[in-house]
């Protein structure tokens, strides 16, 4: 039987004097995860704990920084004293695609905070922390965790691929009451520490037992039972689950297929298939090919719960048959984890699917229905309703009317002036009317309004993901108000008496022969009159035809002025009515669609980061 080290690295904290390292380190003549060890890492170890930067800042963070203590800090490797570089780097930074996932989460995490409910963030926020947690601790050891059910096997497994007794067995349930660990090799205490396993539960097989080398960085960590009676047993699976870099789950013939199992741990997992081990233990008891069918059966379970089977060389779980008790199979597991422990990428993998998963979690976040935005026909449709409600149409009616009232005054005939200018003599205070105000009941029907931002923001809205959806509502919102009233002072502007409308370049010749025309009347009359008196020779034709020619052409004057005035009245409508609506668009612009445009900028930034999150590392 061989004897187990016990690792007093955590036992002696505090005892004895200081600096003096644990048991464990004497044994094996290297250093240990004491207090001179650690201060000696960390000279060189500094410079390579930046990792993915200082993600205190990031929301859902902690301010993890690195698990610091008297045992659990930042240790280093198992050099032997005297050699050169004594002292192996903790941690690494990550690098590739991982790294850019984590920049990219924790940028999206500082996009969202504002957006996002704080619970939906969290996971995310816990997937940084542990990214930080981990990466300063060792990166020259896999921690594995071996999990099952009451009875499945596990503690036999553990002390079978220990090569010691180190985990108690018995029918008595449940036998396992706290997480006990096993290490291969020096320099784990941090890893421990995090799991929160005291050093009177970390055992450490006598060097030269088997396996030895092959498992040189293996950390075993054997759990509770995942379905104990005991809650304080089941909470504890549940939390060091959530910190391990891999795990080893056991199944007996009898509870392989049972629910509990698959609906809470295997198929939510499903996406850690790479660093799973499923073990179907005590196939002893199974007579003939009995084993082969459970197997069978028990593959199928798991393709049912989603979990890619690592076969034939594809990436995926690993699923094998053992006998913990006879010790059939175990060889394979143990050479199948000393490869798996010696990759040294089990960390890196746990926390690329714990980032999928956290993806996947935050899709309904993220993720639009089509291709929401704010369209240049929205746009429009906005700006025309806008211009409606506040008369923009109404107003170059008005203003094209004035221009031909304007025309009329400036080349009608002389006795039409002659006779207003009378009227307006006769009766004192007489103005002439005015068009009523181009308004509505209310100056720019505030109904209209509220209706237009409505539709925009619903327009804008359509298929994005419920929070941004709201944010985008909630920014129209915000911009509606005093939108109304901003358009009501537009409106009152336009319906204001302005300056006198411009002349075109023909009105001064109009006026020039509408004067003519008046002058051949005077001079028509004047002529009949100096043939009545005597004073000139008669002849009744002459004086007649050129009054005829004056009071026919005054009005004929008038007319082609008229005409000719309806094209440059209905120009001038025409940009009354774009300067109005120019300005109501611009209000509603700056109001409602500048917010908008805002947050569907933000939901793109996020997108992008979502995206680089979900697919980076694909």
């Amino acid at each position: 039987m061989n004897k187990v080290n016990v690792d007093n690295s955590s036992i002696g904290e505090g005892v004895g004097e200081p600096g003096v390292s644990g048991a464990s380190g004497e044994a094996s003549g290297g250093w240990d995860d004491g207090l001179i060890a650690r201060r000696v890492a960390e000279k060189g170890a500094d410079s390579d704990l930046d990792g993915v930067g200082d993600l205190s800042g990031v929301p859902g963070m902690h301010g993890m920084h690195g698990v610091q203590g008297l045992t659990g800090g930042q240790e280093g490797g198992g050099a032997a004293p005297g050699e050169s570089g004594a002292h192996t780097p903790i941690g690494g930074m990550y690098e590739g695609p991982l790294r850019r996932r984590l920049d990219a989460l924790g940028e999206l995490l500082g996009l969202s905070r504002a957006r996002l409910d704080g619970s939906l963030l969290a996971e995310a926020g816990r997937v940084l922390d542990e990214a930080s947690a981990r990466q300063r601790l060792s990166a020259q050891h896999t921690v594995v965790a071996i999990a099952g059910a009451t009875g499945s096997g596990k503690s036999t497994l553990f002390n079978a691929l220990a090569g010691v007794p180190i985990s108690e067995t018995g029918l008595r349930r449940p036998t396992t009451s706290a997480p006990i660990a096993c290490m291969w090799s020096d320099g784990a205490a941090g890893l421990l520490d995090r799991l929160a396993i005291p050093g009177r539960l970390r055992r450490r097989p006598l060097a030269g037992g088997d396996g030895d080398d092959q498992l040189q960085g293996l950390v075993l960590v054997d759990l509770p039972d995942h379905d104990s009676a005991m809650v304080h047993h089941r909470e504890q699976v549940d939390r060091v689950l959530a910190l391990v870099d891999a795990v080893i789950w056991v199944v007996d013939p009898e509870k392989y297929a049972d629910a509990a199992l698959h609906e809470r741990y295997l198929r939510p997992l499903a996406g850690h298939a790479e660093i799973t081990f499923v073990v179907l233990n005590q196939i002893d008891r199974l007579p003939g090919e009995s084993a082969d069918l459970v197997l069978d059966d028990l593959r199928r379970l798991l393709d049912e719960d989603g979990m890619a089977l690592g076969e034939h060389g594809e990436p995926g779980a690993t699923v094998l048959a053992l006998s913990a008790l006879s010790g059939q199979g175990v060889g394979e597991l143990r050479e199948l984890l000393g490869r798996f422990v010696q990759e040294r990428s089990a960390p890196a993998r746990r926390l690329s699917a714990d980032v999928d998963a956290a993806a996947l979690r935050l899709r309904s976040a993220y993720v639009a229905k089509g291709r929401p935005g704010l369209g240049e026909r929205s746009r429009e449709q906005f700006a025309d309703r806008l211009a409606w409600a506040v008369g923009a149409v109404a107003a170059g009616e008005a203003a094209e009317r004035e221009w031909l009232r304007n025309a009329g005054r400036a080349c009608g005939t002389p006795w039409l002036r002659l006779w207003r200018w009378y009227e307006s003599r006769r009766m004192p205070g007489y103005k002439p009317p005015r068009p009523p105000a181009v308004v509505e009941e209310e100056l720019t029907a505030r109904q209209r309004v509220e209706q237009a931002v409505r539709t925009v923001a619903e327009e804008a809205s359509a298929g994005l993901p419920a929070p941004w959806a709201n944010s985008v509502r909630e920014a129209a919102a915000r911009g509606a108000r005093g939108l109304s009233e901003a358009l009501d002072e537009l409106a009152v502007k336009a319906a204001a008496p302005g300056g006198r409308p411009p002349r075109p370049a023909w009105w001064p010749a109009a006026v020039l022969a509408q004067a003519v025309m008046t002058l051949l009347q005077i001079f028509g009359g004047l002529w009949l009159v100096g043939q009545i008196v005597g004073v000139l020779p008669p002849g009744l034709i002459p004086p007649v035809l050129v009054m005829l020619a004056g009071i026919i052409g005054g009005p004929l004057v008038e007319w082609a002025c008229s005409a000719a005035a309806r094209g440059p009245a209905r120009r001038y409508g025409q940009d009354a009515e774009r300067r109005l609506r120019e300005a109501a668009a611009g209000c509603g612009r700056a109001r409602v669609l500048d917010p908008i445009a805002a947050e569907l900028m933000r939901y793109r930034e996020v997108r992008e980061q979502y995206v680089a999150v979900s697919r980076a590392g694909r």
